[in-house]
């Protein structure tokens, strides 16, 4: 008994649920990982709380975490070429991202607080590949912004930015 409430921590969301999670599950978190080395052994007794994240946004990112357990930890020249220079999405990924936009904003908000960036990689690309093609207005529909320009700064914009438009 005493070997499985070791490997299994208490996170608490910012709405007061518990939630029981393997503890290597949870140190996909940088922040979690180092809350636990922090504890040392009190941790299994203590419920962390994680104040910026809601039960069903926790769930969702526990969910990701457990997917991804056996993942190597990515090295620090993988993070800088691979990771930023592609927006392909494995197939798994690419189906737990399939949530309403608040879900994915709110996964990408809690990935960056609980610091897993992998996860933060899919949800930003994710909204990358979302964007991808599309003409500002485009944009606007698919996110729900109000255009506050005028045609007058819009225009100016235009003209500031031609280098940047696809020829």
């Amino acid at each position: 008994m005493a070997a499985t409430e070791a490997t299994t921590i208490r996170l608490q969301s910012n709405d007061n649920h518990v939630i029981d999670v393997d503890k290597a599950v949870a140190e996909r978190s940088l922040l979690i990982k180092n809350m636990l080395e922090d504890l040392g052994d009190a941790a299994v007794s203590e419920t962390i709380p994680i104040p910026n994240v809601t039960e069903p946004v926790l769930r969702k990112v526990i969910e990701w975490c457990e997917h991804h357990r056996g993942d190597p930890p990515a090295t620090n020249e993988e993070e800088s070429d691979t990771r930023k220079r592609t927006t392909e999405i494995e197939e798994w990924d690419q189906k737990f991202m399939q949530v309403d936009q608040e879900m994915l904003f709110e996964i990408i908000l809690a990935s960056n607080y609980l610091d897993i960036k992998p996860l933060l990689d899919v949800g930003c690309k994710t909204v990358a590949n979302m964007i991808k093609g599309k003409s500002p207005e485009e944009i606007r529909k698919t996110f729900n912004i109000t255009n506050d320009f005028t045609p007058e700064e819009e225009e100016q914009i235009r003209r500031e930015n031609e280098w940047a438009e696809d020829r």
